[in-house]
């Protein structure tokens, strides 16, 4: 995923999160924003050591997170500031799993194009 496509300074984190705009699953908890003029949605992940003590544990939950929204990326919406923030029962999951959950969580968050 390119650069342009992430959520990476601590600025844009804080101000997704001011929003409010939550939606959560067992696994996973997502923050959305509007945002006006937007080309592309962008993605930010957070998997703490809760989900994974070791750091290829998180990166792997991380790379899985990543591969399902590109798989959703033509039917996303665009205009959006998209946080996925991973939950401990993400940790010992395949990558079916975690892009059903996925999938229900953006669906209750409205994110998918009608």
């Amino acid at each position: 995923m390119r650069k342009s496509y992430r959520v990476k300074t601590e600025r844009d984190f804080q101000e997704v999160f001011e929003q409010h705009n939550s939606v959560a699953n067992k696994m996973f908890i997502v923050y959305t924003m509007e945002r006006q003029e937007a080309k592309h949605f962008r993605l930010g992940i957070s998997v703490s050591k809760k989900v994974g003590l070791r750091g290829h544990e998180r990166v792997w939950i991380k790379r899985r997170i990543r591969q399902s929204v590109l798989e959703f990326k033509p039917q996303l919406k665009q205009n959006v500031d998209i946080l996925v923030i991973a939950r401990p029962s993400a940790h010992d999951v395949d990558m079916q799993t975690i892009k059903e959950n996925l999938e229900h969580v953006f669906t209750k968050a409205n994110l998918f194009i009608d």
